[in-house]
């Protein structure tokens, strides 16, 4: 199989295993709606791991399918891995790392490679 399209099926069993897991998070706290802002509650950290993966897995997912369609440079390849990688740490930064309001290396980590991965998938777009 090819690692791009291995990589968006990553991308959205994390999107949709955090949808089932806010869902489960919600039943069991008796929360249909809203959540408690502190920091270290668990539903509070489940919506936001959820939500940040919603907001970018959806186009490096596209990036990723795009690129699958074509011979892709190791570099890209290599790109795309990396970026997905960053997604497992960030959403596991936000799970399992510390307080949601003080900085944690897995975030941290995650977000700046994030970055990084979709600038350079975005400007790949033109070169490959």
């Amino acid at each position: 199989m090819n690692i791009a399209v291995t990589c968006a099926a990553l991308l959205g069993l994390l999107l949709f295993g955090l949808g089932l897991f806010v869902s489960t998070r919600r039943f069991k706290s008796r929360q249909g709606i809203g959540y408690d802002l502190s920091p270290t509650d668990p539903l509070h950290r489940a919506v936001r791991a959820h939500a940040n993966t919603a907001e970018y897995a959806p186009f490096l997912a596209v990036l990723f399918l795009w690129f699958a369609t074509r011979p892709i440079p190791d570099w890209i390849a290599a790109t795309i891995v990396v970026a997905t990688v960053a997604r497992y740490l960030l959403v596991a930064g936000l799970l399992w790392g510390g307080r949601l309001d003080r900085p944690n290396p897995a975030r941290f980590l995650g977000a700046l490679l994030t970055y990084i991965c979709g600038m350079v998938l975005a400007v790949g777009l033109f070169v490959v």
